[in-house]
């Protein structure tokens, strides 16, 4: 150690993970081994039976050629898992909601959502477990385990339909809106809805989900982000002049609780809008292929998410429900299909559309990734990676393939999928079971006195949010039928 220079100290308060990247690590005195990672604490069985990792006796970090995505790119694929068609609802929901409480709502979820990325990512370290499953099984047990693979399923499934079902309206209308090749080029066979998404499905989305690896996708997340910020850029921009010319109606602020209907709506709202921020189970594999990854890098990479998204999801709630109002869909990509009332407005309204098309073209191998390796685990545990199966990757991706297709053409529309999700899969995934990781693992990971109270105050709504949700969709079900 002749040049001190070449290391940089650490902070008390970090963790570190250690990894042997070549040779150079016998210079430090780290011994041969044939685990490909190690983390402080564990135990090395070696020649040497007494050697254990202390952060005392290692003061160095080793950093290697470990390629993988930069932080660029996990906030792209963790951005891109997190604005999908949960965006299209948000200004139905802020219809409900009034723009004061919905403003508040979108702040306080991201916040919440950003605290338990933060606890999943250091207790998935610590644990040395590289999956949202394998942690939760750690923390407990196996049926618990299973329990979060299955909703990690049904949550990323029912986004996936969710995708098709808008993919479908867009492009080939519905009951109540026409559909860009409607107005493009008339009535034609493209007015089959099953078909065009049939299409779609096999020209574009296949091909991309038979990808096996989260980071050769980074590229196309990042497209797909881009895609999502013209479509607010467009909504805010055409919201603001309408706003200037004063040809906007005064929106609500606060929510309408003057009927049953009224509460029922604003009670289902609410798992909607907690639906808006899971992306917690692709955090362990976006993490693993992070480039000399560290628990400090990834919190990075989710408090940058955390801003984009927050801002993604105020301008298109705000601009959204300002341009349409009461008339506000609860798919709002459905209303460009009018006059805006602006110069270019015909224009605006197709880039709007074939726009946001293509972000969710591109955003959904990036779920499915992560819905074709919880599958795998669940059916296939102790098989080799994916990665190292050719064939059963394609075969599994081209059943889910077909069962979400099948989805798509039996669900009527997207509120239906998401006020379900929202209330169940996507409220555990998001915040029950980080919340009761974090509470279940403390003595490994030196949870806080302020840690722990967050985290029984997100166990304690997300169970509250979960049971309110259920109970006011069948009882709005009961009421309808």
């Amino acid at each position: 150690m002749s040049n001190r220079n070449e290391y940089s100290s650490l902070p008390v308060s970090s963790y570190l993970e250690l990894q042997r990247q070549n040779e150079s690590s016998k210079s430090v005195g780290i011994p041969s081994y044939d685990e490909s990672e190690v983390y402080l604490g564990s135990k090395i069985e070696d020649e040497d039976e007494d050697f254990e990792t202390d952060i005392d006796n290692y003061p160095l970090v080793i950093v290697g050629s470990n390629k993988g995505s930069g932080i660029p790119g996990a906030v792209f694929n963790l951005t891109t898992t997190v604005i999908g068609a949960g965006i299209m609802a948000l200004p139905a929901t802020m219809k409900v909601l009034g723009l004061v409480l919905g403003i508040i709502l979108i702040i306080l979820m991201g916040i919440l959502s950003e605290i338990s990325v933060e606890l999943l990512v250091r207790f998935s370290v610590l644990c040395k477990e590289s999956s949202y499953g394998e942690v939760v099984q750690h923390a407990m047990g196996k049926p618990v385990r299973i329990l979060s693979e299955i909703c990690i399923i049904l949550n990323n499934a029912g986004v996936l339909v969710v995708y098709l079902i808008i993919m479908g309206d867009v492009m080939s209308g519905s009951s109540h809106h026409m559909g860009v090749f409607d107005q493009l080029m008339g009535n034609g066979a493209w007015d089959q809805r099953k078909i065009v998404v049939l299409v779609v499905m096999v020209v574009f989305l296949a091909p991309l989900c038979s990808l096996d690896k989260i980071d050769s996708l980074s590229l196309t997340s990042a497209a797909s982000v881009a895609l999502a910020v013209l479509f607010v850029v467009v909504a805010f921009t055409v919201a603001f002049i309408k706003l200037v010319e004063g040809r906007i109606d005064s929106p609500r602020l606060a929510p309408d609780l003057s009927s049953k209907t009224a509460i029922l709506d604003f009670l289902v709202a609410i798992p909607i809008m907690t639906n808006a921020y899971v992306c917690q189970f692709n955090v362990p594999p976006i993490y693993n292929e992070l480039e000399q990854r560290s628990p400090q890098k990834m919190n990075m990479v989710g408090r940058y998410t955390t801003i984009l998204c927050i801002l993604v999801y105020a301008s298109t709630s705000i601009s959204g429900y300002l341009l349409f109002g009461k008339d506000t869909e609860a798919d709002v990509l459905t209303n460009f299909d009018k006059d805006l009332g602006i110069r270019y407005s015909s224009v605006l309204n197709y880039i709007v559309r074939i726009g946001y098309i293509l972000h969710l073209i591109l955003v959904f191998p990036v779920i499915h990734f992560s819905l074709r390796q919880t599958v795998d685990a669940l059916l296939f545990e102790g098989s080799p990676p994916l990665s190292e199966s050719k064939k059963r990757s394609l075969g599994l991706t081209a059943v889910l393939l077909v069962l979400i297709y099948i989805g798509s053409t039996m669900i009527p529309n997207i509120w239906t999928a998401f006020k379900f999700t929202g209330a169940t899969t996507a409220v555990s995934l998001g915040f029950i079971f980080p919340s009761l990781i974090s509470l279940r693992l403390r003595h490994l990971g030196d949870l806080s006195y302020g840690e722990w109270v967050l985290s029984w105050l997100m166990l304690v709504l997300a169970v509250t949010v979960s049971i309110v949700g259920v109970v006011s969709n069948v009882y709005s079900l009961e009421s309808k039928s």
